[in-house]
């Protein structure tokens, strides 16, 4: 069926996310920096040009540290023995994620030093945002977590076992925000449902175990809950 092939290739290639994140430790350092820009950027309240910007940078920087380790495992695998063009191939790569680092760390300076020096000067006060778009933040902010919990346990696949429940994390995030921004009990309690059903569909066919699914349920809440509360 097409819905389970592009499942499957979903699930294959989030995996490979993991897999940098797991064996190259800048690759978590680079997701957490991400996450901690994201809340930060919402903190200083920047223009959203200026955060898409950041955004766009992050994207790329975690992108270029992932191609720097496929290629190093294509090295690995096509040189047995030690190889000086193995390592020029290595070196380059990694020096362009340095490069994309750098440039990133200068673009960002550039955007966040006017809003940081003014928080010190003046203090810092909470920017508002609009249901829709912390929703949205919520989400990309849930997903960076459970990649990273997921990795420090080594368990499972990103949308298929592991702690925690991925798909009940994101189940009750969107709940969380249903419910800040209809501020209606039959919305939420419809979202709610379907949220239960689908952490409950995980333990039935025998992919999570109860804990992983409440984890991942109280990640999604906590984070989404977190957000609404600080910027709406």
């Amino acid at each position: 069926m097409p819905l389970r092939k592009f499942i499957d290739s979903a699930n294959d290639a989030i995996n490979g996310i993991l897999h940098a994140a797991k064996t190259q430790r800048h690759m978590r350092y680079h997701l957490f920096a991400a996450f901690l820009l994201l809340i930060f950027s919402l903190l200083l309240g920047i223009s959203w040009t200026e955060f898409a910007v950041l955004v766009v940078l992050a994207i790329i920087v975690i992108s270029t540290e992932m191609l720097n380790t496929a290629l190093e495992t294509i090295t690995d695998i096509l040189f047995k023995e030690y190889d000086t063009r193995a390592k020029i191939i290595k070196d380059t790569a990694a020096g362009a994620v340095l490069i994309t680092a750098l440039g990133a760390a200068v673009i960002g300076y550039i955007i966040l030093f006017s809003p940081v020096k003014k928080m010190f000067h003046t203090g810092l006060t909470l920017a508002k945002y609009s249901g829709d778009n912390i929703a949205v933040i919520s989400l990309v902010a849930v997903l960076i977590i459970v990649v990273l919990v997921k990795t420090f346990f080594g368990r499972g696949l990103p949308l298929k076992g592991g702690m925690p429940s991925g798909h009940a994390a994101v189940a009750f995030s969107i709940w969380t925000a249903v419910t800040f921004m209809t501020e209606s009990f039959l919305p939420s309690l419809l979202i709610f449902l379907m949220a239960i059903l689908i952490a409950q569909s995980r333990v039935t066919v025998g992919i999570h175990k109860p804990w992983e699914v409440i984890l991942g349920a109280l990640v999604g809440i906590a984070i989404t809950f977190a957000l609404f509360r600080l910027f709406s």
